[in-house]
């Protein structure tokens, strides 16, 4: 292959350059480079643009920015349903409120590491978006990770020669005790008098997401065999409202087996909603009626019950304790339990057990007895 170089400026190049054919119509393809420096470093500059053609790795230029890339690859992820429509709105807002402040009007093709670092700085110091400081770690994390899976896609697309986001970590996560709840009777004693009483019970015992507790249905609970079935999940997303979806993952689909505690309790309530539907002349209960919807069968919303939750939580004094720290109690209880991890697992709906592992590790810290059972459970050691 063939190239050369013409002066532009006083320290300016254009590096001409043959790229090989288009295997579309067969025809020779010339590039060009415009390169600041020393002549000398124009050549080496060229040397290596021929050699990265020869090698397969050469990269056309292109004027696209990490804004409009990045923002088509999510739009690109949810219409073909390799993400949910919540998942999809959460990258959005990372997107929005932390990568195209500091990258997005950047052309994709001049990101370079040193870009990646300053922005981690940036955004740990004065990256908040409504008021001043930075943004957590655990923020900085997921911003990395949705930039870092769009460069991916542009590397195999042929449109980067490398993802820069690989050689950059993002700020370590600091150590912090996951909160759970220490009082459990305690908490059960003050639920039975509001309507978040079932529900509560249900995750606490099963350590089911909310989502997934809100959209179970009767014809999934079988309280003869003492098995919940787990087969789909509500979300609540401003493109879309509140809906019904599967689980986020194939471990996902699952089947729980229930405590005692807990059966009797969804005995009582299911006699107390027939009674309910007696008493206003709406009849049998439906199979497929939601668990926690209305008697009209309307589907609760997520956030609606995540408020109220908030508010419960606060009244009790627990304000710290969210809906969500049920189902990792619930993994704490199985833990302090010796139920070994792929159990655990399972029951979670993790895709793997080292994702268990790895979310309750400091749960294990007071046996390592338990940590290496675990371990070697995870491995599938014997």
């Amino acid at each position: 292959m063939k190239g050369n170089i013409t002066r532009r400026g006083k320290e300016s190049w254009r590096l001409k350059f043959d790229a090989g054919r288009d295997p579309a119509t067969g025809k020779r393809k010339i590039q060009y480079h415009t390169f600041r420096g020393t002549k000398r470093q124009a050549q080496v500059k060229l040397a290596e643009l021929i050699a990265s053609i020869g090698a397969g790795c050469y990269v056309e230029p292109s004027k696209l920015t990490v804004a409009d890339f990045v923002r088509a690859r999510v739009d690109q992820w949810e219409s073909a349903g390799d993400i949910s429509a919540r998942t999809a709105q959460r990258y959005r807002q990372l997107i929005e409120n932390q990568i195209v402040p500091h990258l997005g009007a950047m052309p994709l093709q001049r990101l370079k590491p040193l870009d990646i670092e300053a922005w981690h700085t940036t955004l740990r110091t004065s990256g908040r978006v409504r008021g001043q400081g930075g943004v957590a770690a655990r923020t900085i994390g997921h911003a990395q990770r949705v930039l870092s899976k769009a460069l991916s896609e542009a590397v195999k697309n042929d449109l980067l020669a490398r993802n820069v986001c690989s050689l950059e970590t993002a700020p370590k996560v600091p150590d912090s005790e996951m909160l759970i709840v220490h009082d459990v009777p305690g908490l059960m004693a003050k639920l039975p008098s509001t309507r978040l009483h079932i529900p509560a019970m249900t995750a606490l015992f099963t350590g089911m997401r909310l989502g997934e507790v809100l959209a179970l249905r009767w014809n999934r609970v079988d309280l003869d065999t003492k098995v919940i079935q787990v087969r789909e999940a509500l979300e609540h997303t401003k493109a879309h409202g509140t809906r019904s979806k599967l689980p986020k993952s194939k471990a996902g689909r699952r089947d729980i087996t229930l405590p005692e505690i807990l059966v009797e309790t969804l005995r009582e309530f299911r006699k107390d909603r027939l009674e309910l539907r007696m008493q206003i002349g709406a009849g049998k209960l439906p199979d497929d009626d939601l668990l926690f919807g209305d008697i009209n069968g309307n589907v609760p919303s997520p956030n609606g019950f995540s408020a109220a939750w908030a508010d419960f939580a606060k009244s009790i004094g627990m304000p710290e304790i969210t809906f969500h720290a049920l189902r990792h109690t619930h993994a704490s209880q199985l833990i302090d339990a010796g139920v070994d991890i792929v159990t655990i697992s399972r029951r979670l709906g993790h895709a793997k057990p080292d994702i268990t592992l790895r979310t309750y590790a400091h749960l294990f810290q007071k046996d390592d007895a338990k940590a290496a059972d675990a371990i070697n459970a995870a491995l599938g050691a014997n």
